[in-house]
């Protein structure tokens, strides 16, 4: 924590320049607080907020240091600890009641657009928040329940996909290509009885405990799977849930009812890209001539360790792919972030549609729909999930994102 390479990957610190502003920073904070039993103050818990959990850090870092895991930790201890203003506190429970649960979150959005005329009177960051909601909301997709879909022809794999809490409700298009996509390659799929958020917008809130109840309910229907007909895999298509996924194991490693359990679903945890790789793409229906700009989330690129794998999908379905200047930095989603720290998201929001849109692409394509919506809201080329792209070069319909430019594609 010594060496400081990190603050030169750190988006943060190159936006602000504090060395608080840094993970070498924020770990000494946090080192203070926690050897020192001090309960957090506004100045850790505001360092700490500004912290984006992109984890570029951590692949920057020559040593090793898990800032993952040292980050939340002190998110929890700032939770517990620290009493943060009014406003602020009941913002971060709306957040956390109405995002992991779909029908609240549709609910919250509905309101959010009768209130749209009025957003001018409202008070800081819950004016931005329904300036921000969408104008219209997809009506609920007949896949996001638990059932089971066939594989096309003989089956060669059976696994589970996480629907997940706010993509259903804000573009259900992704999970229907996802599952489009898996069965035209003879996969079964699964939506499990009882599973859903990940938990990972709580546990980034400091709230583990509400985020662990999610990881039990998730560990507990996707095993009845295991133990049931089995799994050879649990797909995840939004990347922020598959980094959180992935470490089940390590969540719940103190908790002697579920460890076991837990890291054995963590094991089986791959994203979308991992499986389509492994099951090999077939040959694309279509020839597209798209030039195609890939946007690495942070989740995917850093928590993850996915890099490769969806821009080789992508060119072998025949896409012209091009690389982004400054990939490695976050584009300023990060879960809630963009609403509890919008004048940072924003500034890496700008900075991130400014490098894309130097490389001339037709389309923009991300592993995470947190990252397509921020990034869609301030460009005109479209922008649309990886897996929707696989699924209409090999037989699947056009996206919705790219109806009425169906000429990019030729």
């Amino acid at each position: 924590m010594h060496c400081g390479f990190c603050t030169a990957t750190c988006p943060t610190y190159t936006l602000l320049g504090d060395e608080l502003d840094s993970p070498r920073g924020r770990i000494y904070l946090i080192k203070d607080m926690l050897e020192n039993d001090r309960p957090a103050s506004a100045k850790v818990a505001k360092h700490i907020d500004r912290c984006l959990s992109c984890l570029s850090c951590m692949t920057t870092c020559p040593s090793g240091v898990h800032y993952m895991h040292l980050v939340d930790h002190a998110r929890k201890h700032i939770e517990e600890t620290y009493r943060r203003p009014l406003g602020e506190r009941l913002l971060r429970t709306m957040l956390a009641t109405t995002l992991p649960s779909p029908t609240l979150f549709r609910l919250s959005l509905i309101g959010a657009w009768f209130a749209k005329p009025f957003a001018p009177l409202l008070p800081g960051r819950l004016k931005g928040l329904v300036k921000a909601a969408p104008t219209s909301i997809p009506a609920r997709s007949s896949v996001d329940h638990p059932q089971v879909f066939p594989a096309e022809g003989t089956r060669q794999a059976r696994v589970a996909l996480l629907s997940g809490c706010a993509q259903p409700v804000l573009d259900p298009q992704i999970n229907e290509a996802t599952i489009r996509l898996l069965t035209r390659h003879g996969v079964e799929v699964v939506v499990a009885k009882g599973a859903g958020c990940c938990g990972s917008l709580t546990l980034h809130m400091g709230r583990e405990a509400q985020a662990l109840i999610a990881a039990r309910a998730n560990v507990e229907a996707w095993m009845r799977e295991v133990d049931g007909e089995g799994l050879d895999a649990i797909v995840i298509n939004a990347s922020g849930c598959g980094t959180t996924v992935k470490d089940y194991g390590f969540m719940l490693r103190d908790d002697p009812d579920w460890s076991a359990a837990a890291e054995t679903i963590a094991g089986l945890a791959k994203d979308i890209s991992e499986v389509m790789l492994d099951l090999g793409l077939q040959a694309p229906e279509r020839q597209p001539k798209a030039r195609v700009a890939y946007h690495a989330a942070c989740s995917m690129q850093h928590g993850q360790k996915v890099v490769e794998q969806p821009k080789s999908l992508l060119k072998t379905a025949g896409f012209e792919v091009t690389a982004i200047g400054e990939s490695h930095l976050c584009c300023g989603w990060a879960g809630t972030y963009n609403v509890m720290q919008p004048e940072i998201s924003q500034k890496l929001k700008e900075r991130k549609i400014g490098n894309i849109e130097r490389s001339k692409p037709d389309i923009i394509a991300a592993g995470n729909l947190g990252c397509i919506t921020h990034i869609g809201g301030g460009t005109d080329i479209p922008i649309l999930h990886t897996v929707q792209l696989l699924d209409w070069a090999t037989g699947g319909p056009l996206p919705k994102a790219l109806e009425g430019r169906e000429t990019l594609l030729h």
